[in-house]
């Protein structure tokens, strides 16, 4: 999940503004989850999408 849809239960503001330190806490931890924990979901699908074409090349190439 991407940070930028969360609210906080703290100040019921989005995550990612990070308003309170609760939020600036939260909003750290999830920035370091994982090297694609930054993406949204289309650009996720995007690299899958450019991936497994080249794949195909390869496979079709061999």
């Amino acid at each position: 999940m991407t940070y930028d849809r969360l609210v906080c239960a703290n100040c019921a503001a989005p995550v990612s503004q990070g308003r309170c330190p609760v939020c600036r806490a939260n909003r750290e931890r999830l920035q370091q989850e994982g090297p694609f924990a930054g993406l949204n979901p289309m650009a996720l699908i995007a690299l899958m999408a450019v991936l497994v074409a080249a794949l195909a090349l390869v496979a079709r190439a061999a």
